[in-house]
């Protein structure tokens, strides 16, 4: 075993130290980048939300044979690639992967759009860093809804 110092890249995340500061930022600014030429989007425009409201819908998915337009399209290879993103420093995508991982046994080509719309909202962020700041005082905070949404009176 030999120490070669540092990591700087692991598993297609880019880790970036400012030890004055006690900052570490995770990047994985050049996997977007991969993905997005994978699925010929490295040149599109950037999007501000991942997903819209009814973007995602049952009623999307082909009834028959003759509506199934995605027998050519990587639609579980894209879900994929976003989930990894996801796992390991965005969890902005969360809730989409979810809503998209539910069509993989039967996407329809509005799933298919859908999952491009993500591919630009990642484009437009693909340089956001997850940053980590060194403390002394280690407190963790949690938040509820305990209401449940429910406004009160």
């Amino acid at each position: 075993m030999k120490d070669v110092g540092d990591a700087i890249f692991v598993l297609g995340i880019e880790i970036q130290r400012d030890q004055a500061q006690g900052l570490l930022g995770l990047s994985q600014k050049t996997y977007i980048e991969r993905i997005l030429k994978r699925f010929d989007m490295s040149m599109c425009y950037g999007q501000k939300v991942p997903l819209a409201k009814g973007d995602l819908k049952k009623e999307h998915c082909p009834k028959n044979k003759e509506e199934d337009e995605m027998r050519n399209k990587p639609y579980a290879s894209l879900v994929g690639s976003i989930i990894y993103a996801q796992v390991y420093r965005r969890p902005d995508l969360a809730l989409c992967i979810s809503k998209m991982e539910r069509f993989q046994s039967n996407p329809g080509m509005q799933h298919w759009i859908a999952g491009k719309k993500v591919l630009r909202y990642l484009q437009r962020t693909k340089a956001y860093v997850l940053i980590y700041r060194r403390t002394e005082n280690l407190e963790l905070v949690g938040y509820a809804d305990a209401n449940l949404g429910k406004a009160e009176h």
